[in-house]
């Protein structure tokens, strides 16, 4: 699958190709990127092609390549709900959980919310889902400021959540959710809004 917006493409990521080993390693060997979305810094362009022969290759993760560079910038995809958000509960059928991570030179641009903006029509559309999940640190403004920009409310905090991949490291979170009945209002609002 392939999705394309104004600046982005959104294709899957290449398991033996050395441009998108070479770009996830550039952004995943930062500091700031890795542990604000619970996964450890890459050491090496090992450990990013890693990454992309395992997580990224899993259904519905996408790279975020932007159009002028032609080359990944960031990630994003839609998995099974976490063990935090209950997948048995009547409400929760029919979801999926977003994640998504950029490199750090392209934070403030709108980049990660004009792909998520795809992911969820896609999500909603295509693979007709009820609804979407979304967790982030409660410290991080960023991650909480996309995901406002999403349209995804706030359902609840949890404290204390153990972040494996990252050791003995825990965190709380922001817990978030929207529905496909919210994503459609606020697509026809914004759409009113343009015309």
């Amino acid at each position: 699958m392939r999705m394309e917006t104004d600046r982005l493409v959104l294709r899957p990521w290449r398991v033996d190709d050395d441009g998108d080993i070479d770009a996830l390693y550039r952004y995943a060997s930062d500091p700031l990127i890795g542990p604000s979305a619970a996964w450890p810094v890459h050491r090496s362009r090992e450990d990013s092609a890693q990454a992309i022969r395992g997580v990224l290759s899993e259904p519905e993760t996408y790279a975020v390549v932007l159009k002028a560079r032609r080359e990944p910038v960031g990630s994003i995809g839609l998995k099974p709900l976490s063990a935090i958000i209950d997948p048995s509960e009547e409400e929760n059928r029919d979801a999926l959980e977003i994640g998504y991570c950029i490199g750090s030179s392209y934070w403030g641009r709108g980049l990660i919310p004009e792909a998520a903006r795809a992911l969820l029509r896609h999500a909603f559309l295509d693979l007709g889902m009820q609804s979407v999940w979304g967790t982030h640190d409660v410290a991080n403004v960023q991650s909480s400021r996309v995901m406002d920009k999403l349209g995804m409310g706030v359902v609840r905090t949890r404290g204390h959540v153990h972040l494996a991949l990252l050791g003995d490291i825990y965190r709380d979170e922001t817990i978030r959710r929207i529905t496909v009945e919210q994503w459609s209002r606020d697509t026809r609002s914004r759409a009113a809004e343009t015309v």
